[in-house]
């Protein structure tokens, strides 16, 4: 028996060459393809343009008081050539904080009721009742504060501070232990009230947005977790939420720029000041947004430069937040295995 061996060519003599290979696309996936490109560099350059008006405008201001100072500086009084935004970009970050904190364990609890407990008529009521509160105006929650929660607010807040005023973060200045009359002006128009009516705004949108991911978990790897045994909660665990971390992580961060941009609702319940208070329960805030809103209609030249730099920084805030939040969803897992 003998082994017939291929003919090589001769060393030099091989003059094959790689072959490209083309995808040739429908005409309907190609006008997809360009419809859908033309939409993502539209609104690619929608945010350049916003950056570079901002910019554009906030030059003046900037150059006049130098980057280092207007980061640092907390009182705003651009008719002094004295201001900054170290106590609205403070107050922003630590409103949209105690938003996030209230809202993402209710987002994710409902969320993961929503799609996993609730079935027929009670989760399509939920689903809908979800949408209702995202079409809300802000407007309205921040009246809704302002006359209902606040009044309400005050007593757990008081409690809170006497009893964990230890902790810096829910001390109150001017409190007297001993007082048989506290004085309730002390907690009201505080940080903690706008962000709990802020975590209310971004509970529906974060819920939609964290049901949508759950409820597209593969059907066949749920049924492979109750096949080798699992419990409800434990398919939950290792299937559902794993493969909505994408989902999970993307409604944080949608929630999170939206506390941070959020204007109406902050400005109608907190008490405006320039100086940056770490303490939660204490009266007196501020945010970037409010201060826009609250010296828009009376700035001159010089005040809108300086107040179209505020949201220069708040933008790039935000962009830094959503280029993070996509470079993690990148990473963990997309959802687009199949379940064969």
């Amino acid at each position: 028996m003998s082994t017939l061996l291929p003919d090589y060519p001769l060393e030099g003599a091989d003059d094959a060459r790689p072959q490209r290979v083309v995808t040739t696309y429908a005409r309907a996936d190609r006008t997809f393809r360009e419809v859908s490109r033309g939409a993502g560099s539209f609104v690619l350059l929608i945010m350049v343009l916003v950056g570079a008006f901002l910019t554009i405008r906030a030059v003046k201001a900037i150059s006049s008081v130098g980057v280092i100072s207007f980061v640092t500086t907390q009182q705003w009084s651009p008719e002094t050539n004295h201001f900054g935004i170290a106590a609205v970009l403070t107050g922003s970050v630590l409103i949209a904080s105690v938003a996030l904190l209230v809202a993402v364990p209710i987002a994710f609890g409902a969320s993961l009721f929503m799609s996993e407990v609730a079935t027929g008529r009670v989760q399509k009521a939920m689903t809908s009742l979800v949408d209702l509160m995202a079409a809300v105006p802000s407007v309205v929650y921040g009246l809704w504060g302002l006359a209902f929660l606040q009044v309400h607010v005050v007593p757990f807040a008081r409690w809170l501070s006497t009893y964990f005023g230890w902790f810096p973060l829910f001390h109150v200045d001017g409190v007297d232990a001993k007082n048989p009359l506290p004085n309730d002006a002390l907690y009201t128009s505080s940080t903690f009230i706008a962000g709990l009516v802020v975590a209310l705004m971004i509970t529906p949108i974060m819920t939609s947005m964290m049901n949508e991911a759950f409820s597209r978990a593969p059907q066949g790897e749920r049924e492979g977790a109750y096949a080798l045994g699992a419990t409800r909660w434990g398919m939950i665990r290792k299937v559902v939420i794993p493969f909505g971390k994408g989902g999970i992580i993307g409604g944080i961060m949608l929630g999170l720029g939206r506390a941070l941009g959020e204007t109406i609702a902050i400005y109608l319940i907190i008490s405006p000041i320039f100086a940056i208070n770490l303490h939660l329960l204490q009266n007196g805030s501020n945010s970037v947004a409010a201060l826009i809103a609250l010296r828009y209609g009376e700035a001159n030249p010089f005040s809108m430069s300086a107040l179209m730099a505020a949201g220069l920084a708040l933008f790039i805030l935000t962009m830094i937040i959503n280029f993070t939040a996509s470079t993690i969803i990148a990473r963990s897992r997309s959802g687009a295995e199949s379940e064969g």
